[in-house]
C-alpha cells in the first residue's frame, strides 16, 4: 500500500475529481478533507461513510482511506505533520480543549461516524474554509497566525459539535465527564482497560464509587454505556460487510466468534448474519 509523505508543515489544497486519484493508501502526517460539493464514499481503514457538502473528515496517519466518488466533488485538504503545532504552541491560548487537535485528529468517534453539523454550524464551517483558501498565497503559510487560529477553529466546532451529539456526551459538560468518555471511546477495543479497577484509577475515583458517579453524571449504567457503544461500533462493520466475524471478534477483543454473535444477539435481537441479511432487504426496499 502506499504510503504518502509530506515534509513541508502545512500544505492547503482545492481540487475536482471525478474518479479519485489515489488507491487506498495512507500517510505521514494529518488531513482534514472537507467536501464543497459533491457525493460519494469516503472509505476509512475498514469503515464506508457516505459524504455531501460540508462532510468534513479527519484521516491521521495510523489510519488508511482512499475515495469511491460517485457524483464530481471538489475537496479541500488540510494538510499538516507534527511540527506544524509544535511550532505554533505560543499561539494557542485555548484552555478549554479537553483532547489537544493532535489527540482529536487521532480521536476514535471522528473514524466512526460523519459528523452531523446544523445549519448555522455548517455556514460557519464553510465561511472557516473559503478563509483558509482565499489566504493560503501567503508566502509563509506554515508561520501564519490567521491560518492557524482558523484551523484551530474548525478543531472548536467539532469539539462543540461531539459535545452536544446525543448517545455521546449526553448532557454533561464537565471536563474530567469529557475525558471519561474520550477514554473509553478510545479503549472501546480493549476490553481490560475499561474494568472499573483500571478506568477508576485512571481519573482518580474511588473504585466503590465509580459506578454510582458514572449513573449519576451521565444518566446511564457504565456497563450499559460502555456495551451500547460497543454494539454500534459493531453494527457498523456487520452492515459495511468489509470484515469477517473472526476480524471483528478480534478488533473488540471477544474471544471468538461465538462469542461475538452471542453479544450481537442480545442487543439486536439477530444473529450478525440475519441482522446483515435483514439490513440489505430494507436497503433494496
Amino acid at each position: 500500500m502506499k504510503r504518502l509523505k509530506q515534509f513541508e508543515p502545512l500544505i492547503i489544497s482545492a481540487f475536482e475529481e471525478r474518479v479519485y486519484h489515489l488507491p487506498m493508501h495512507n500517510h505521514t502526517y494529518f488531513e482534514i478533507i472537507y467536501i464543497v460539493s459533491g457525493k460519494g464514499k469516503h472509505v476509512l481503514d475498514n469503515m464506508e461513510f457516505d459524504y455531501e457538502p460540508s462532510s468534513i473528515f479527519f484521516v491521521s496517519p495510523e489510519n488508511k482511506h482512499h475515495f469511491k466518488i460517485e457524483e464530481k466533488t471538489r475537496f479541500v485538504f488540510i494538510k499538516f505533520t507534527d511540527a506544524y503545532f509544535n511550532q505554533n504552541k505560543y499561539l494557542d491560548n485555548q484552555n478549554d480543549f479537553a483532547l489537544s487537535p493532535k489527540e482529536m485528529m487521532r480521536y476514535p468517534l471522528l473514524k466512526e461516524r460523519v459528523l452531523s453539523f446544523g445549519p448555522d454550524c455548517k455556514l460557519i464551517l464553510r465561511n472557516v474554509i473559503e478563509n483558509i483558501l482565499n489566504y493560503k498565497c501567503n508566502d509563509n503559510l506554515s508561520n501564519s497566525a490567521v491560518i492557524f487560529l482558523q484551523i484551530l477553529s474548525i478543531f472548536s466546532l467539532v469539539k462543540e459539535n461531539i459535545k452536544h451529539s446525543e448517545g455521546f456526551y449526553l448532557n454533561s459538560a464537565k471536563d474530567n465527564a469529557d475525558n471519561i468518555l474520550a477514554y473509553i471511546h478510545e479503549k472501546i477495543y480493549t476490553p481490560h482497560a475499561l474494568q472499573i479497577k483500571h478506568i477508576s484509577e485512571q481519573f482518580h475515583v474511588a473504585e466503590n464509587y465509580f459506578s454510582a458517579y458514572f449513573k449519576r453524571t451521565f444518566e446511564i449504567s457504565f456497563r450499559n454505556y460502555v456495551n451500547n457503544y460497543r454494539a454500534k461500533l459493531i453494527e457498523k462493520r456487520i452492515i459495511s460487510d468489509n470484515l469477517s466475524l473472526k476480524q471483528i471478534a478480534a478488533e473488540f477483543g471477544f474471544t471468538d466468534e461465538s462469542h461475538l454473535s452471542r453479544f450481537f444477539r442480545n442487543k439486536f435481537d439477530h444473529s450478525p448474519k440475519e441482522y446483515k441479511i435483514r439490513n440489505r432487504e430494507r436497503v433494496k426496499v
